[in-house]
């Protein structure tokens, strides 16, 4: 079979309304490794499979962060989530990266911290494949399951950072997502429930008593959203303030274990 010229596979590309085309199609044409693969890899991204997906990785925070069909492509903006962890707890040696996808968001703290305990937890057996092979580097530990029921009990009340990078997109709107994510990304990512909260709450409500004295909570979500999730965090007894990044377009809401407070049943 002929090889794609560039020319051809960047109007492929573009005809197929990729906006981005010129970059996709030399993100392609490096991944490939024959003229058929490139076929391939061209055809799939065509009818619609997410770029990332197609070329089985994505960068975050300067990493390659592997990405496997049916798996959560990590955004951009959540790199702000974890820009804001590593200014709230500098020190941390206990990270945990809750509903972890590929692993990203704890990949890039472990990579930016010295020697972490990391863990990634996620209720897809799916995600915490993939997440595997993302955090082996960092010799950090996956587990599959519901939220807090994945995790040790031994990391009750140690943990410095939690990342939860929960759904939170409400449950009519996840119709209206691009195709890419619609298509293309396990639902349980991406629908927060009614009015896309119901996650945040849960992971809010049951943070403090995994949190060490001092450690943080940080969860990602919308501009409409952030009100009330900075009243969950705050009727789960956290310390909480939010940031935003303009650049990204991006929320987080941080909340903290007050230092010398103990939790009940930790």
């Amino acid at each position: 079979m002929p090889s794609l010229s560039p020319a051809s596979v960047v109007a492929a590309l573009r005809a197929a309304g990729c906006v981005f085309a010129e970059d996709e199609a030399r993100l392609i044409l490096s991944a490939a490794r024959t003229p058929d693969e490139l076929a391939a890899m061209v055809d799939r991204r065509v009818t619609g499979l997410p770029l990332e997906h197609v070329v089985g990785w994505a960068e975050f925070r300067g990493l390659r962060i592997a990405v496997e069909p049916g798996v959560f492509v990590p955004r951009r903006r959540t790199e702000f989530l974890v820009e804001q962890a590593l200014a709230q707890a500098p020190d941390a040696s206990v990270v945990v990266d809750l509903c972890c996808g590929s692993g990203a968001v704890g990949a890039a703290l472990a990579d930016a911290l010295d020697g972490v305990e990391l863990h990634a937890a996620d209720i897809d057996p799916a995600a915490t494949r993939c997440a595997a092979r993302n955090i082996a580097p960092y010799g950090g530990h996956v587990h599959t399951g519901d939220l807090f029921t994945a995790l040790p009990a031994a990391l009750r009340g140690h943990v410095d950072i939690l990342a939860a990078n929960v759904p939170y997109v409400p449950t009519d709107e996840v119709g209206l997502l691009p195709a890419e994510a619609r298509d293309h990304e396990p639902l349980v990512a991406l629908d927060g429930g009614t009015d896309g909260l119901d996650i945040l709450r849960e992971v809010a409500t049951g943070a403090r008593a995994w949190l060490a004295p001092g450690g943080c909570l940080l969860v990602e979500t919308s501009e409409r959203q952030l009100p009330a999730a900075v009243r969950a965090f705050t009727s789960a007894g956290l310390e909480t303030r939010s940031a935003y990044s303009e650049e990204l377009y991006a929320n987080v809401v941080i909340g903290v274990r007050e230092v010398g407070v103990g939790v009940v049943g930790a």
